[in-house]
């Protein structure tokens, strides 16, 4: 081949091969990672998905989605963000509390990462302040602490005959013990036992209601963790099992049976992380995006349930719940 046309044809090749380059960087990578499986983050991932595209970015066309899943294994998480980490994404949206949140911001000091559903975020480290987190995190929180004394009381008043409420808890999960602690103030306030029941697996939350009749629980509340979210219909069937009054964090539990639920709207909360998301991918710094925490709460009665315990809603609750499943 001639000497000049080799020489053209190699700057062409290197031009297309910088072009190329430059196409692929121009097209941001989004990790998504969480401690739940597949199926149970759908309904999340399509919201995430619906605000993306709102701000511009459509999966496959112009911003591609990276997907790990720790199968409600939640030692999977570090190495699972360290593995999003190596592939250099732009963003890293973690859902399903304070564990994933931890383990994203160990594994990176500089990749933007937006939070899901995490209890006191200031508390454990994760941002400087709501106001003005700083760093490299931003995101939302679910107000899993604040809202237990709620949950608690909410069961008293259906059941006011208990002298002792039961609490079920991941052990594993590193907001346990604060959890534990505030729970137990709000049962002195109200004068009841709480004797605490720990479950990090299918068979040790058997085992756990299993204990309810020796402790003589009239009623349990089911600690804010993703591992009861995605066992909430074995958490439900042996809450009917064994006829005890249940709340649970999250409205998906009185949909499959549960008696009783209160917390945020977590719907509400994956779309506005897919609006963080677009924002951060448009230039926006975490740093400068303040935590935003739930202002509005649903409250679910499920009065098949009640009627099948054999109890009486009281009006009080009725006239404040949000949702009546009958």
């Amino acid at each position: 081949m001639h000497r000049r046309r080799f020489i053209a044809l190699l700057g062409t090749t290197v031009t297309a091969a910088r072009t190329l380059r430059a196409q692929q960087k121009a097209t941001p990578v989004i990790g998504w990672r969480s401690a739940y499986s597949p199926p149970a983050n759908q309904g999340d991932l399509a919201r995430i998905r619906q605000a993306l595209s709102g701000a511009g970015f459509v999966e496959g066309q112009n911003v591609a989605l990276e997907y790990r899943w720790a199968e409600y294994h939640l030692d999977r998480l570090p190495p699972l963000a360290a593995d999003l980490v190596s592939r250099k994404v732009d963003l890293i949206i973690t859902g399903d509390g304070v564990p994933a949140a931890l383990a994203a911001k160990n594994a990176t000091s500089t990749i933007p990462i937006v939070f899901t559903n995490v209890g006191d975020p200031v508390g454990y480290g994760l941002v400087a302040s709501l106001a003005h987190p700083g760093g490299n995190l931003t995101g939302f929180s679910n107000l899993a602490l604040e809202l237990t004394p709620k949950r608690l009381e909410l069961l008293c008043e259906l059941v006011p005959q208990a002298t002792a409420i039961a609490l079920v808890v991941n052990p594993d999960n590193v907001i346990t013990e604060k959890y534990i602690r505030i729970t137990q103030e709000a049962a002195r306030a109200k004068g009841t036992q709480l004797p605490i029941l720990k479950a990090a697996t299918e068979g040790e939350i058997d085992t756990a209601f299993a204990s309810l009749g020796q402790l003589q629980a009239g009623g349990l509340v089911i600690g804010a963790d993703p591992l009861f979210v995605g066992r909430r219909e074995q958490l439900v069937a042996r809450a009917s099992q064994y006829a005890v009054p249940t709340i649970y964090e999250a409205r998906v539990f009185a949909a499959v049976g549960g008696l009783i639920s209160y917390g945020p709207d977590y719907s509400a909360r994956a779309r506005q992380a897919g609006v963080y998301a677009g924002r951060i991918l448009k230039g926006a710094k975490p740093a400068d995006l303040p935590v935003q925490q739930p202002t509005t709460f649903q409250l679910v009665v499920n009065l098949n349930t009640a009627r099948a315990l054999g109890l009486t809603v009281p009006q009080s609750v009725l006239l404040r719940a949000d949702e009546v499943i009958e």
